[in-house]
């Protein structure tokens, strides 16, 4: 006796859950597991941990902070670049800022807590606090003295034309000095907080500065990455960092170099990426060959 179509199509649909239920919810995944153990992956598998004296660091994959308890850095050691994930570095919050190259106008408000920067005002920053730490020109282009972004609302009589009646620096407010004194004959003024200069007319006009056209801080020094988890910093960034690193360690600025060379990998296959120093792993052979006094 032949079943009726519709008890049949149902058979054969369970047959076929219960094979991919084994094949893809059982087996696919136990073989994935043996390969994880496998001897030269499973420490991959494991999240590439590195340890001292058998304790956990941190990740080779997932970058860290060198910073003290009030968050400055700790000068003995290579700095990381910065982080949008979380309070940096958070595997939970991977993410970027989202901000783009138009972001040059700060949100200033009464209570400096609520105020939120730029993204120039951000590189601004950033730039400048690495520059003062590894004694290097930390200028960059469309950047104040003060570390904020060089921008201008330049009120005209008509809107888009006609004479200046108006300049403000917007992302720099007392008790700051404007970082030009005039535009165009106009006193330029400092920000008020609550202002917004743009929606009252003015015409964003940022200011180039004379800044060197290729900063000794490299990008990577002062933008986050896109996952904001990137163990990796750029040679040139670390090639700055050397002479204070040897100075915290008293070492020989020719063997810290000698470090970051053994632990700077090249372009992937040999043409895509660009060179990187694993900063988790420079900084534990650092503790290692020299450590601090």
């Amino acid at each position: 006796m032949r079943l009726p179509a519709w008890p049949a199509q149902h058979l054969a649909a369970l047959r076929a859950l219960l094979v991919f239920t084994a094949l893809l919810g059982v087996a696919y995944p136990l073989a994935l597991v043996a390969a994880g153990r496998l001897p030269g992956l499973d420490a991959k598998a494991d999240g590439s941990l590195l340890t001292v004296d058998g304790r956990a660091v941190g990740s080779a994959l997932i970058g860290q902070s060198f910073t003290d308890a009030d968050g400055n850095p700790v000068p003995r050691y290579f700095q990381s670049r910065p982080s949008a994930a979380g309070d940096g570095y958070d595997p939970t919050a991977s993410a970027a800022s989202n901000l783009g190259p138009e972001s040059v106008v700060d949100t200033l408000a009464a209570d400096p807590r609520q105020s939120t920067r730029s993204l120039l005002s951000q590189v601004c920053a950033r730039s400048r606090a690495v520059g003062l730490l590894d004694g290097v020109d930390g200028r960059r282009p469309y950047c104040t003295p003060d570390g904020v972004g060089a921008v201008l609302a330049v009120f005209r009589a008509d809107g888009l034309t006609g004479r200046i009646t108006r300049v403000v620096s917007v992302n720099q407010t007392a008790p700051a000095t404007p970082f030009v004194a005039s535009w165009q004959g106009v006193p330029v003024e400092l920000a008020q907080p609550g202002e917004d200069y743009r929606a009252a007319g003015g015409l964003v006009t940022p200011v180039r500065g004379d800044a060197p056209e290729h900063p000794a801080v490299p990008a990577d020094a002062v933008t986050a990455s896109g996952s904001g988890l990137d163990p990796h910093i750029s040679p040139a960034y670390a090639a700055i960092q050397v002479a204070r690193v040897a100075r915290e360690r008293d070492a020989d600025p020719a063997v810290v170099r000698r470090l970051v060379a053994e632990h700077t990998t090249g372009r992937a296959l040999g043409f895509m990426g660009a060179p990187a120093v694993n900063v988790l792993e420079l900084n534990l052979a650092l503790d290692r060959n020299l450590p601090a006094r």
